[in-house]
């Protein structure tokens, strides 16, 4: 580095461009930079590890593990040196060199002060092919020196294509235009890294109207015909100030950004319209391309920050048909097929977010697509879109990892949509219950979707929990007897207890929900029927005959049995190891507090050796249920 930094102060190109070359190979994959050190500490906390069974700090990323490099000041150094030197008129393959190291030191996150100036983001802005607008007063010197210094670099400003150095060539090499392309994408790497790992940075980009300046540039490569590389950096760049700046996905939207970005989102996967809202397919094209991929999800993420609001609102009729269009070509975008199975997974994943972003009502055009022979039909309905996300909600399921994150919008997406499309319902249903046939094992036993879903009904995540319980009931048309059927009791408690529905009758909420269903009765198999009568409800499953553990007991010895199991749970009621509750009249739990109290006066008089009948508290409280009592022992 001390190297570097001499032959930047000598203005020797060559020498720069060789030592920098040297540095960046060396640390090309690296996020943190004293490696020797780092790898002591990792093996240093292992070892405590191992030894004490506790950490007491798990840092957030490799590079903030490593909080004692002494050549944190010289890092630092070399930024201000670059930044400096990156001003002047360099050599393409110099400026290169110089960017990729900028954009390996803006990854720690400690040494970005000499980054995180307005003069470093407005040089890092230009070099990127961003024209910031007029900045205001307070910020005006840093722009305008940084504008001076530029001056000898760009030869049209208002140009996205022209050249970045003033070169008077009648014909661009193509060697050339690739220089300079890929100038412009460390750039907007090395600011991306900044506005992502300082808040600083966040504010100050915000100040300047860095937004403005991406949008501006993103639209015009929209409205190019030709592809740009650099595209996709700059759409990584919105997405990062849109994530990270409330205000200024509120001005996103505020310039139409749902639509230019839909507009985008066409283009990048040359959509081509039928009739209506109908994307047109073609089975002849080839796979979607790695790039074009990455270029559709940095789309979609932002797509999804400023709409990720929108399905909480009624749209009118514009706002509505900007919906369904978008709708469709996420529609196109579920389809496709692309050359690796992670850009499939990605893609369909923000897809799906950005769904679950859109009212409900507008999602009727992913139905409304006519059926051809390789379509999945039900009903006389086109299920490929349903299909589709039934696939990818069951990979996620067998993958098991990061539940919340992963499958709740999914799941969520197919419930609401299973609510108010008939026909979506119907075929869920037969996909994941189907009539029942063998019911010798538990639901949550089932090797099937139905059983993996069944078993997430008890997760210990509420969240996830509640979402695939929600999405079974609406499927079984939010009828209790019909839910408690294919999950069993034990498995549909939860759910019932929550909404009310213990007791087996509706509502007035859920009489309301049932209104929107229709009247077909469920349907059972030969097996079920044969079965039924020795199902157990709570399991779910046909039981083996078990011995009555009472049989040969008088009256007498069945009481006593009784009083002794119901000492045994007040005892643990009393010590707070259990606490028993009981379902109410209008479905829901309530302890059982006033109905064991004279049970448990009972048992303290009995501990302490006194007669339960001096005990005023006994005397005075529930007669009615000692009066009970009496009646019942002389029917006995």
């Amino acid at each position: 580095m001390e190297r570097i930094i001499e032959s930047i102060v000598q203005g020797d190109q060559d020498s720069v461009r060789c030592y920098l070359r040297d540095y960046n190979a060396q640390y090309a994959e690296c996020f943190f930079f004293n490696s020797e050190e780092h790898e002591r500490k990792k093996q240093q906390e292992l070892e405590e590890f191992r030894k004490n069974k506790t950490r007491e700090c798990v840092p957030d990323s490799d590079m903030d593990s490593d909080d004692d490099e002494a050549d944190l000041p010289l890092r630092q150094h070399l930024t201000t040196a670059l930044l400096s030197f990156i001003s002047s008129q360099l050599q393409l393959s110099v400026l290169r060199e110089c960017l990729q190291t900028l954009r390996i030191l803006s990854r720690d996150r400690r040494g970005l002060g000499p980054m995180v100036t307005d003069g470093a983001l407005v040089t890092l802005a230009g070099l990127g092919g961003l024209h910031l607008q007029a900045c205001p007063r307070q910020q005006e010197s840093a722009a305008d020196a940084s504008e001076s210094k530029h001056s000898q670099i760009y030869s049209d400003a208002s140009r996205v294509d022209g050249d970045i150095y003033q070169y008077t060539r009648e014909e661009e090499d193509e060697e050339l235009e690739e220089d300079e392309d890929a100038c412009r994408k460390e750039a907007l790497k090395a600011l991306c890294n900044v506005i992502y790992n300082s808040r600083k940075a966040q504010e100050r980009v915000s100040n300047l109207r860095f937004l403005q300046a991406v949008w501006d540039s993103v639209k015009q490569g929209i409205n190019s015909r030709n592809p740009n590389s650099v595209q996709f950096y700059r759409l990584r760049l919105l997405f990062l100030l849109t994530a990270l700046r409330p205000e200024l996905r509120l001005q996103l939207q505020q310039e139409e950004g749902l639509s230019v970005l839909t507009k985008a989102l066409e283009q990048c996967l040359a959509v081509n319209w039928g009739n209506g809202y109908e994307v047109l397919s073609d089975a002849t094209a080839p796979p979607v391309s790695k790039e074009t991929s990455n270029e559709a999800v940095e789309i979609l993420k932002t797509l999804f920050n400023i709409a990720h609001k929108f399905n909480s609102k009624e749209p009118n009729e514009a706002d509505a048909a900007m919906y369904r269009r978008l709708a469709a070509v996420l529609r196109h975008c579920l389809l496709l097929t692309f050359v690796d199975e992670d850009s499939k997974e990605e893609i369909q994943g923000h897809t799906v977010n950005m769904l679950s972003a859109l009212p409900l009502t507008c999602l009727d055009v992913l139905l409304s697509v006519h059926v051809d022979k390789a379509s999945h039909e039900w009903e006389g309905v086109n299920m490929d879109c349903v299909h589709t996300l039934l696939l990818f909600m069951e990979r996620r399921l067998n993958r098991g990892e990061k539940l919340k994150e992963k499958l709740i919008l999914v799941v969520n997406l197919l419930t609401e949509s299973s609510r108010v499309h008939r026909e979506t319902r119907h075929y869920l249903r037969q996909q994941i219950l189907p009539p029942l046939r063998d019911v010798a094992i538990r639901p949550e036993q089932d090797p099937t979707l139905r059983g993996q879903l069944v078993r997430l009904m008890t997760h210990v995540d509420t969240d996830v929990k509640h979402c695939t319980a929600e999405l079974l009931f609406v499927l079984c048309k939010e009828n209790v007897s019909r839910f408690v059927k294919y999950t069993g009791y034990g498995n549909a408690a939860g759910l019932l207890a929550a909404r009310g529905l213990l007791n087996g009758r509706r509502n007035s909420a859920d009489v309301r929900h049932a209104s929107q269903y229709s009247s077909d009765s469920d349907s059972d198999t030969e097996e079920y029927r044969e079965a039924k009568a020795r199902i157990n409800l709570v399991t779910g499953r046909v039981e083996e005959e078990q011995p009555d553990p009472m049989e040969g007991m008088t009256v007498e010895e069945k009481e006593e049995e009784a009083c002794q199991l119901i000492g045994m749970i007040n005892r643990l009621s009393r010590n707070h190891f259990i606490q028993p509750y009981a379902v109410t009249m209008e479905g829901r739990l309530t302890p059982l507090h006033r109905k064991m109290k004279v049970c448990t006066l009972e048992e303290e008089a009995e501990d302490e050796g006194q007669d339960i009948d001096m005990m005023p508290e006994a005397r005075e409280e529930d007669k009615d249920i000692e009066e009970k009592n009496q009646r019942r022992k002389r029917r006995s």
